[in-house]
């Protein structure tokens, strides 16, 4: 194997990222604490905004205990109260900073997160080699895109112990390197700390030295994962960097166990109510394990419908502050990128006692809901039950049934539950009618299957595509979550709501430009409503850039995100919105759970209000945090997944259609469902117009790449470690 034997050069000494240290005697503690005081009300009376370092010390007598002066200074520096610039100081208070963390690095940017939970882009030139989980100081910057707030950092306060990167190991002139994954950049490796890599290895490093910029850091290999060319190792890599917990803690394990062996006594069963006699069952995938959901429908004299949605009771096993519980907040839901999954509780629960297998009881949260003839949520009842599902139903199975291609057997299958599936078709319909009449956007999914061959290598890549029992179930656990959420509200107990915030006038300008520039008609809204969404994407359903178009409309839209206030659905269209039907893989959904039961108990109000008051709020942003993770995580391992199929076809034509357009090239997407990047540096020799996001124009020949326009294109190179597929042109 070959071995880092690069040349070493003495290490740079750290220059600022955190606060100097000076050598000084021990200060005593009571003459320390005088003086950060004294230097707090000499920055704050000031006229001018900072001060000389000579000034200050002069000021605040610092000859009569020197130790104690430096130690209040490095007092207030490491806290974020002064901000040392040169050989002056000055008030935070004065210059418009805040403190915050980094959440998350993204190649050549960031973004830091302040105290009152508001997210900071931070462009790479201003990070000062910050890294995820430093506590910072920071400086507000002028915004170059409307409603994103910009920051630069000042100085890192608190540096993370234990900070992590992943990437490839690549030769450099020096030796062999760390380079980044999604950095353009090759970091230093002490090699003698490290364990063995070679060139083309996926590794995991912690820092071991720190510079001012990213580039200056120094690493040591502590993880290897074997060859980058495979999309399993990259992911196992960048899920181990981003410390997502994936074995669970023993404890953790043992009480999950000794939960799904104790099985269900009597006692559970007192004052539930028994629903084990009714016509309930599940539908899921065919290699689904964790079936946490069951529905039951039956139609009234009057025409209208009792729809029952049944989840399962995940609280009554995962109680409040428990091993189990925190170890769940921590993780905040389950994440699922390929064949894999990383499950938020133990397979015990998941997959065990909280599953609800068809023929077994189960103790399950039910949502009993009155629906009029014509769909209207007209009451909802709640009720911790028991239940025992008829018949484990499959997606494909369900639709043979609904579209009349089943065989004999599946009739069979299916018998006991048939016309309650054919019900839930019916009252399918007169959902989806009334979720159109309120003008919720039909955004079209923009994500792909991923296909594996027995090896786990990517051999394919396929729309995921939906059939009529998927629209059943979806239309389901709308109507489940629409009616906890209202309960909620109209007692005013607190709650984890889900909430998806109107789009921005901004960005809504952008798409109307953007639709009229490639040929359609822009409707007349400023402010828009769901329903002008929707008419917007209905006006070009048919064009050829409708991909184009329905992207564009997603990534106008807000982030769904958590929250303790019920600030409503845009997406849905709808005023009540809660996660209230996945506990087994969505901590929201438990937090929710968890609240409907104890008022279901008969908790005051007020009691309600002081045991969760503060829990949603924590819930919400612990939730929000750990789905954008989970997003991340999946997006990437899409990316890689999708580079590693496009391997095996490098040099093969393809036909696709512009979807984005940046000063550096065009991004294509692939009839494959895959997305490269046709680089201005590969596009035939001339000058170049860009008008990032329409057009790239060659000046000499007048050849034009607009967004939306339809391109036939050759595969280059498929890098797996980072995702990037290469495209250049087709030869004329």
């Amino acid at each position: 194997m070959a071995r880092h034997n690069a040349r070493h050069e003495k290490r740079k000494q750290n220059t600022g990222t955190a606060p100097r240290k000076r050598p000084v005697k021990p200060a005593d503690p009571n003459v320390t604490a005088q003086y950060v005081r004294k230097i707090r009300i000499f920055l704050q009376m000031t006229a001018r905004k900072q001060m000389k370092a000579s000034e200050l010390a002069n000021k605040c007598r610092s000859k009569r205990a020197p130790s104690a002066y430096l130690a209040a200074l490095e007092q207030l520096l490491h806290e974020g109260e002064i901000l040392e610039k040169r050989d002056s100081y000055v008030l935070c208070s004065k210059d418009d900073c805040f403190k915050g963390e980094v959440v998350r690095l993204a190649g050549n940017f960031g973004f830091v997160r302040d105290e009152a939970g508001t997210e900071y882009f931070v462009p790479g030139k201003y990070f000062l080699g910050a890294m995820p989980g430093d506590r910072v100081l920071c400086r507000n910057l002028p915004p170059r895109e409307e409603g994103r707030p910009e920051a630069e950092v000042l100085s890192v306060l608190e540096e993370t112990p234990d900070a992590r990167l992943c990437g490839t190991i690549v030769p450099t002139e020096e030796g062999l390197c760390l380079s980044p994954d999604r950095m353009n950049m090759e970091l230093h490796i002490d090699y003698q700390e490290s364990v063995p890599y070679a060139i083309g290895d996926k590794v995991l490093c912690v820092l071991t030295e720190r510079g001012r910029k990213h580039m200056e850091h120094r690493v040591k290999v502590i993880l290897n994962f074997g060859t980058a060319d495979s999309a399993a190792n990259c992911m196992a890599a960048s899920i181990a960097a981003q410390d997502v917990p994936v074995e669970f803690p023993e404890e953790v394990e043992r009480e999950a166990e000794k939960l799904n062996s104790a099985g269900i006594s009597a006692f559970e069963l007192e004052d539930r109510l028994d629903l084990r006699d009714k016509v309930i069952f599940t539908i899921d995938g065919a290699s689904s394990k964790d079936l946490d959901d069951a529905v039951s429908i039956e139609q009234r004299e009057d025409g209208s419908f009792t729809l029952g949605v049944h989840i399962a009771d995940v609280s009554h096993y995962v109680r409040g502050n428990t091993p189990l519980d925190q170890e769940a907040f921590r993780r905040g839901t389950s994440i699922y990128y390929a064949d894999k999954v990383i499950p938020m509780l133990p397979k015990a629960l998941s997959n065990g006692i909280c599953s609800l297998y068809s023929g077994e009881d189960r103790l399950t949260v039910s949502a009993l809901m009155h629906i009029s003839a014509e769909g209207d949520l007209l009451e909802a009842e709640f009720a911790k039950s028991v239940i025992c599902s008829k018949v484990r139903g499959v997606y494909s199975e369900c639709n043979a049934i609904l579209d009349g291609t089943a065989d004999a057997a599946l009739q069979e299958k299916y018998a006991p539950v048939a016309d309650a599936l054919r019900l839930l078709d019916k009252l399918t319909d007169k959902l989806e009618h009334l979720r159109r009449l309120r003008g919720a956007p039909e955004l079209e999914s923009t994500e792909s299957a991923v296909m594996l061959d027995e090896n786990g290598i990517c051999i394919g890549l396929a729309p995921i595509e939906r059939g009529r029992s998927e629209c059943i179930i979806e239309a389901c656990m709308l109507a489940a979550n629409e009616a906890a959420a209202r309960l909620a509200r109209e007692k005013g107990i607190p709650l984890v709501y889900r909430v998806h915030e109107e789009p921005s006038p901004e960005r809504l300008a952008t798409l109307k430009e953007m639709l009229v520039r490639l040929g359609g008609t822009a409707p007349t809204f400023s402010e828009a409503s769901p329903r002008d969404i929707q008419k917007l994407l209905e006006s070009c359903q048919d064009e050829v850039w409708f991909p184009v178009i329905n992207s564009l409309t997603l990534r106008s839209m807000a982030k769904a995100k958590y929250s303790q206030e019920p600030l409503g659905h845009f997406g849905l269209a709808l005023r009540d919105y809660a996660h209230f039907t996945s506990p087994i893989r969505r901590y929201p959904d438990l937090c929710v759970h968890r609240i409907l039961s104890d008022d279901l108990a008969g908790a005051s109000k007020e009691w309600m209000e002081k045991r969760y008051g503060k829990f949603v709020e924590n819930a919400a942003l612990q939730s929000s945090d750990t789905e954008l993770r989970a997003i991340r995580i999946e997006r990437e391992a899409d990316d890689c997944y999708a580079a590693e199929y496009m391997r095996s076809h490098v040099g093969e034509p393809f036909h696709g259609v512009i979807t984005s357009v940046t000063d550096h090239g065009v991004y294509v997407l692939l009839e494959n469902r895959a997305e490269g990047l046709y680089h201005i540096h590969d596009m035939p020799e001339g000058e170049y117009e860009v008008e990032e996001g329409w057009f790239i124009r060659n000046t000499l020949t007048g050849e034009t790449l607009r967004l939306g326009d339809p391109i036939n294109i050759i595969c280059a190179k498929a890098d797996v470690a980072t995702g990037r597929i290469d495209l250049v042109a087709v030869a004329s």
